[in-house]
């Protein structure tokens, strides 16, 4: 059995909308096998796919072709999460370094954000400094 690789992402659940995996395909995140793919391309059992969403790749074995969605508890009989443990590394090294490195388009920084941003950026010292000086002539 076969499916295309956009309606099977949507059915296992690894993206919100049939739309959005349609345009992950597009914009070359998805590949199947090391290689990318376009949404219509059909996949089988046993294929791997890899899903990029920033910053890491997660990995995907196929285990059933479906292209009806499943209930989040049969997920595990349609795909089997192949990821290696580096790239879970790479997502807790961003989740420490955090609003440092903003990554382009995401925006103006809310005020949390600025907040923290100044916190991390002013010098503890200059709170109590006294910039009154006694010069002698």
């Amino acid at each position: 059995m076969e499916a295309r690789i956009d309606k099977w992402l949507w059915a296992a659940r690894i993206f919100k909308t049939r739309t959005i995996a349609a345009e992950a395909c597009k914009k070359g995140r998805i590949s199947l096998n090391g290689m990318q793919v376009k949404p219509a391309r059909m996949i089988k059992v046993d294929d791997i796919i890899q899903v990029k969403k920033p910053p890491i790749t997660y990995s995907f074995k196929v285990l059933q072709a479906i292209e009806k969605r499943v209930g989040a508890k049969l997920v595990p009989e349609v795909m089997e999460n192949v990821t290696p443990p580096d790239q879970y590394e790479l997502l807790e090294m961003s989740k420490v370094s955090g609003f440092v490195d903003r990554a382009r388009g995401m925006g103006r920084p809310t005020k949390k954000d600025r907040r923290e941003l100044e916190d991390f950026t002013s010098p503890e010292f200059m709170d109590d400094f006294n910039f009154e000086f006694d010069f002698e002539e």
